[in-house]
């Protein structure tokens, strides 16, 4: 029987994987007379959303809604990434992370558009999602209600406890689904990555099954034994052209994609410390993504004076924490944002990658608002006052005398 409290129409984040689709059948069996939106984002998954109007009816939605949504993801969310040149934990480039806010913002939309009064998720209770999902949705409509069965003790008690558990209520509701107890990995794709959890891959005293998992790349054994050249152009810190080819924002990352999957770039193995706590292993492919940081910083290195480039790789660790927390719509990370952006305004050049074997490296940068000077820069002493040199390093290193002689140190 129904509860007043109960939701009325939920709109629920619906990928066609295990756990959303696990979800549906369940949610009209806990909330009965319940309404269920599926929302659907496009972020450049490939072919995985084909037919997925077609799964979700069949498994109980009401009403189905499919947005593409890869050029505001690569200009208005990885673009500024780029420019905060944010990495979490030295590694990872947070393309899961990064797509969760805009996919929970257009939720909220489609929560309005439909007067629903509920939003969803399939995230489960132990990984970063459910944080992402729910901080946007707190953030954007505070006042709708948020459904997240992997937490509700119902859905627990219905056996629904694992991924094994979830497969078998899978087919017990004749649920169409790509897993199976053999093949189980858990896989997150977009425009910027592809994740892999799960199987071996939860050892890390295994190596990851390269031939099963890899999925945008190929493994480095397999990689041409030819190095191959490309060309990156940025205005203000935004990539706008490869090879000298203008380009919308998804355009620009997808042939990345696929020209540095081709060469093995971009493949991670990181154990990462999850925002609830515990590590956990996963296998990332950001073959793009990769070139683009690369290119990236070369061209920050050239053009961003000294003290401004220092504090802004201290404000990127931030800021890649508050993006892997969830905080996307907060105004600590707005505000950061707002830095980057400024010291942003000189990135703008040309650099020159070289893909091979998996290594991506920037070997050529050019820029007209570079800071290089060769002359400055070589070991030639013309135009340039040698005495200054002694004066600055006796004032810079005074304190460090003072020390030496109030508390002579060991040696």
């Amino acid at each position: 029987m129904a509860n007043a409290s109960d939701p009325k129409k939920i709109v629920l984040a619906y990928s066609g994987g295990l756990d959303t689709s696990i979800i549906l059948p369940w949610l009209k069996e806990r909330y009965p007379g319940v309404k269920l939106v599926c929302f659907a984002a496009e972020l450049g998954q490939g072919d995985e959303l084909a037919g997925i109007e077609e799964k979700a009816y069949a498994s109980g939605a009401d009403e189905v809604i499919v947005k593409d949504l890869r050029k505001e993801f690569a200009e208005q969310y990885c673009f500024p990434m780029i420019r905060a040149h944010a990495i979490y934990e030295s590694d990872y480039m947070l393309g899961t992370s990064i797509a969760r806010p805009l996919i929970a913002k257009h939720q909220v939309l489609v929560a309005k558009q439909t007067k629903a009064d509920a939003v969803g998720h399939g995230a489960t209770g132990k990984g970063n999602d459910q944080v992402r999902f729910e901080l946007t949705a707190r953030a954007l409509a505070p006042k709708l209600k948020i459904i997240s069965p992997w937490k509700d003790p119902v859905f627990i008690e219905d056996g629904l406890t694992d991924r094994e558990t979830a497969i078998d209520y899978a087919k017990q509701h004749k649920i169409p689904i790509d897993q199976s107890k053999k093949k189980i990995y858990s896989r997150d794709r977009n425009l910027w990555h592809i994740s892999h959890e799960g199987a071996e891959i939860e050892d890390p005293a295994s190596e990851p099954n390269w031939k099963h998992c890899l999925v945008m790349s190929v493994p480095v054994e397999k990689a041409p034994a030819k190095s191959e050249e490309v060309e990156v152009e940025f205005k203000k810190g935004n990539p706008v052209a490869v090879n000298g080819q203008k380009l919308a924002g998804h355009d620009l990352i997808a042939l990345l994609n696929e020209i540095g999957g081709k060469h093995a770039v971009g493949t991670t193995v990181l154990v990462e410390n999850r925002l609830v706590g515990m590590k956990s292993r996963g296998v990332y492919e950001t073959p793009g993504g990769t070139i683009l940081y690369e290119a990236h910083k070369a061209l920050e290195q050239l053009c961003i004076e000294r003290e401004l480039y220092h504090e802004k790789l201290r404000l990127a660790t931030r800021y890649a924490e508050l993006t892997y927390y969830g905080q996307w719509f907060h105004p600590l990370r707005e505000a950061i944002q707002s830095f980057m952006d400024k010291a942003n305004e000189t990135v703008t050049g040309t650099v020159t990658v070289k893909l091979y074997k998996g290594n991506a490296l920037a070997i050529k940068a050019d820029s007209k608002l570079s800071l290089y000077d060769e002359q400055l820069a070589s070991f030639a002493m013309d135009n340039y006052d040698i005495t200054a040199a002694r004066g600055f390093i006796d004032l810079f290193g005074l304190p460090m005398q003072v020390r030496g002689l109030k508390h002579k140190p060991k040696v």
